[in-house]
């Protein structure tokens, strides 16, 4: 009874460290610890059991599987320090800007390329209630609708491939599915990997954008003081077909280039995962390079330590 409540309390401590803003590396670690110390105290758990760590850590550290979600991350935070993902956002804004309901609609669609182009949430939801909200809400949109577009489009990245939770999982299942083929005396099964997880992941996160769009059509068709079409600005107005093209080429090219870079080589079988993580992060530098902006090397080392 009391090791059940030891982990409870251990989960509560986690959140509400976290919850108050210290690291996250030093909160699981700290907290495990002291909760370990606990449980010795209590009878529960025995301290010795932590000599295995250093085996455990070296495993993880080793594991090709894993590798991936650094890089995966390493790439993200690339992307949103470079504004590559900002200019996306301001661009599919402009273009659906004089549709009822255009602009959480492009929400919607810069989270899902977003989502297939890094993989983290975190990133996405913080660029586009950065840039997308005070647009929304000037234009007349529901608060409501407005921050619920922006957390529902920017949480796709748990979903949409090459999602990293689904890069954890693929670890997991690995493992459990090697046991259960030699539990049953088949040592020539086929494994399930982080590959099968990202194909079987791709249509269900595009049908949940699919819902997200439609949701967003029929609250702006049946409540239109929800979703207001805004008046276009003079610039806007002026705008040419060409010019209208040249800045969806602008916003769109970079992550679709990344898209098809990762998400093309591993449901194509070229690549593993990590393979496809270690292109992606490369190529969201050479992305970061190419738009010559001042300060790339901050952007560099920003993505290094967050990584």
């Amino acid at each position: 009874m009391i090791a059940e409540f030891l982990e409870l309390a251990l989960f509560l401590s986690i959140f509400v460290l976290i919850l108050f803003g210290f690291p996250v590396a030093f909160t699981l670690a700290g907290t495990a610890l002291a909760f370990a110390v606990l449980g010795d105290w209590l009878g529960v758990f025995q301290l010795r059991q932590l000599n295995f760590l250093p085996q455990r850590i070296f495993a993880i550290m080793s594991n090709e599987v894993l590798i991936a979600a650094p890089m995966f991350i390493f790439m993200g935070l690339v992307l949103e320090r470079s504004r590559i993902a900002a200019d996306l956002l301001t661009s599919m804004a402009k273009l659906f800007r004089g549709m009822r309901g255009g602009l959480a609609l492009s929400v919607v669609v810069v989270g899902m390329l977003m989502a297939a182009s890094t993989g983290i949430v975190g990133a996405t939801v913080v660029t586009m209630g950065l840039i997308a909200l005070p647009v929304m809400l000037r234009a007349g949109y529901d608060p409501r609708l407005a921050t619920g577009t922006i957390c529902a489009s920017g949480t796709l990245g748990q979903v949409i491939p090459p999602s990293i939770v689904l890069v954890f999982l693929g670890d997991v299942l690995t493992y459990a599915n090697q046991q259960a083929n030699l539990k049953s005396g088949n040592f020539a099964g086929k494994s399930v990997g982080v590959g099968d997880l990202f194909a079987g992941s791709l249509i269900p996160g595009l049908v949940l954008v699919g819902l997200y769009a439609l949701y967003i059509m029929i609250v702006a068709w049946a409540r239109p003081a929800m979703a207001p079409v805004p008046p276009p600005t003079a610039e806007e107005a002026a705008m040419t077909p060409g010019a209208r093209l040249r800045l969806l080429a602008h916003g769109l090219l970079p992550p679709g280039i990344l898209i098809v870079a990762v998400l093309g080589s591993i449901l194509s079988g070229i690549a593993t995962p990590t393979e496809a993580a270690g292109v992606g992060a490369v190529g969201a530098l050479m992305l970061a390079a190419m738009r010559a902006r001042p300060g790339f090397a901050p952007v560099l080392r920003a993505g290094v330590a967050a990584a």
